[in-house]
C-alpha cells in the first residue's frame, strides 16, 4: 500500500509539473499570436497611410498644374 500510495504521488507530482510546462508554453503562443498579429495590423496601416500619402501628392501636382496652366492661359489670352 505504502509503494502504491508513493507510486500515486510520484505521477500526481508528474502530471502536475506537466501541466505547469503546458500552461507555460500555452501562454507564450499567445503572446507570440499577439505581437504577431500587431505588427500585421502597423503595417497594414502603414501601407494604407503610404497609399493615401501618395495619392495627395498626385492630386496636389495635378491641381497646381492645372491651375498654373489655367491661369497662365488667362494671363495670355
Amino acid at each position: 500500500m505504502r509503494q502504491s500510495l508513493a507510486e500515486l504521488e510520484r505521477a500526481f507530482a508528474k502530471e502536475i509539473s506537466l501541466d505547469r510546462h503546458r500552461r507555460e508554453s500555452l501562454r507564450r503562443t499567445t503572446q507570440q499570436r499577439a505581437f504577431k498579429r500587431a505588427v500585421e495590423r502597423r503595417h497594414k496601416r502603414g501601407s494604407v497611410r503610404f497609399a493615401l500619402l501618395v495619392l495627395a501628392l498626385v492630386l496636389t501636382a495635378l491641381i497646381v498644374t492645372a491651375v498654373m496652366f489655367s491661369t497662365l492661359y488667362l494671363l495670355l489670352a
